[in-house]
């Protein structure tokens, strides 16, 4: 065997080790170079290896390669998709329609019809005479019942039953059509960080309103629960903070839906998007920027001192306008009353007044009305007035303005409508509908004129890492 291995030995040269075809073709070892971010060992035509350069091993830097991509991989994506803003929007209107109901079920005193709460047994309406006279009697146990519908028959009884049942319906609609396609979002990773948590919180807020939606209800169903002598409503505190709160879901669902096509309108085109930033940014745009805020502030209040109207029926008295009896105000010894004082030293009787006395509570909504019309009035003719801002202002600003002023227009007209042909059920319906609309535009306006923060970050980001390409290009 030794002898055999002494013979072959001298055939057994460097070139029987050499690869030829790779020392003819060096394309492959630059591809793995690009791949490993070094050059690996080469063999001379001699045979023999040559050094590799000094730095970090090939091992090393996969390692610090995986070690990058770790560090990178977030479970988040950068922006939500389209599809996430079109499921907001469709929610926004959704609740924009359970308000409307919520107001057709208030105006037709249909609130206290059903007199349990039950989520999920009380999903189907009775189905046979033998409930319905078990929801008949449930009712007739009310004080609603008892002091003011005493010889209600039970087909006038379905008739609210199912104004109400249909209002309660809709919320669970709403809930359950947020709720699972936002588990289904977020699981699939079609939306932000930051969005994400902003619809958990919507999430939230949605729970939330179904429990004061209960919590107001239950209000009206004791007598120990509203004043004596009056007859049974539901608080008009618990009924503006479900009011409210529903305005507050409807403007998140709608904020955060138009946001996101916003942010891919402009990451669609960065450039355009820096200069209309810069743009919305000048100082002689401060001011607008600012009023914008403050007339949504403006007209949420004006519609949660309307909720407070609607609680105490104050749009029954005073059927005239822009007098109230015989001046612009009633007088003083009715706007604030001793009667409405619970304490000894009546030092109540100021905030008691303005939130519980029908005649102050009407005559503090006519004047948020006035001033919400003055401001946006205002607000117009600086924008058509003022040299700079007919300059700067962008188009779709102007454009959303003009849209302000034809909703405050609209909702003025039929509040002083609703007013004068004492609250009838249409006008009372469209008019409380005309607040959430102007809402809308104010939203939408602002929306056109914030600078947005987390899109320009986007868009710095981006910018940023074109132009890092742009120079590793170049050298």
């Amino acid at each position: 065997m030794m002898s055999m291995l002494r013979r072959a030995a001298p055939r057994l040269t460097r070139n029987y080790f050499t690869c030829h075809h790779a020392c003819k073709n060096p394309q492959p070892r630059q591809h793995i170079k690009r791949l490993f971010g070094t050059t690996i060992p080469r063999l001379s035509s001699d045979g023999i290896l040559s050094r590799p350069p000094q730095g970090a091993s090939p091992i090393a830097n996969i390692t610090k390669s995986l070690q990058s991509s770790k560090q990178n991989t977030k479970f988040f994506p950068e922006t939500s998709d389209k599809s996430v803003a079109y499921w907001l929007l469709g929610s926004a209107a959704s609740v924009f329609g359970i308000v409307v109901i919520g107001g057709l079920t208030r105006l037709t005193e249909s609130g206290l019809s059903i007199t349990e709460w039950r989520p999920v047994t009380g999903s189907l309406p009775p189905r046979n005479a033998e409930d319905w006279s078990a929801e008949f009697t449930k009712y007739r146990s009310s004080p609603e019942f008892k002091l003011l519908n005493p010889h209600m028959t039970l087909d006038e009884f379905k008739s609210i039953y199912y104004m109400e049942w249909t209002h309660r319906i809709w919320g669970r609609v709403v809930g359950i059509s947020f709720l699972l396609p936002a588990v289904y979002f977020i699981a699939r990773r079609k939306v932000s960080a930051s969005m994400a948590g902003k619809i958990v919180g919507i999430a939230g807020l949605i729970g939330f309103q179904g429990f004061l939606g209960w919590w107001m209800v239950k209000s009206g169903l004791k007598d120990d629960l509203f004043a004596p002598g009056s007859h049974p409503r539901v608080s008009q505190y618990r009924l503006t903070a479900h009011l409210g709160t529903a305005f507050l879901c409807y403007t998140a669902m709608l904020w955060n839906g138009l946001s996101i096509l916003r942010e891919h309108k402009l990451l669609a085109d960065p450039q355009a998007a820096v200069k209309l930033f810069e743009r919305l940014r000048r100082p002689e745009l401060r001011v607008f920027r600012r009023s914008v805020g403050a007339l949504a502030v403006l007209v949420f209040c004006t519609a949660m001192s309307g909720g407070l109207v609607a609680g105490l029926d104050a749009g029954l008295i005073y059927n005239e306008f822009p007098y109230m009896g015989l001046g612009l105000t009633p007088p003083k010894s009715e706007l604030f009353s001793d009667f409405y004082s619970h304490t000894p030293d009546r030092s109540d009787m100021w905030w008691r007044n303005a939130l519980e006395n029908p005649s102050l509570v009407q005559l503090d909504h006519r004047i948020l009305a006035t001033t919400t019309f003055t401001s946006v009035m205002g607000l117009w003719a600086y924008t058509k007035f003022s040299p700079a801002l007919r300059r700067l202002l962008p188009v779709a600003c102007k454009k959303g303005m003009h849209g302000v002023v034809g909703f405050v227009g609209l909702q003025v007209a039929l509040g002083i409508t609703t007013l004068l042909y004492l609250v009838p059920l249409p006008l009372a319906s469209a008019h409380q509908a005309g607040s959430l609309a102007l809402l809308s535009s104010v939203i939408i306006l602002g929306g056109r004129t914030w600078v947005p923060a987390r899109a320009a970050r986007l868009i710095n980001q981006r910018l940023a890492r074109s132009a890092q390409t742009s120079a590793r290009l170049l050298t």
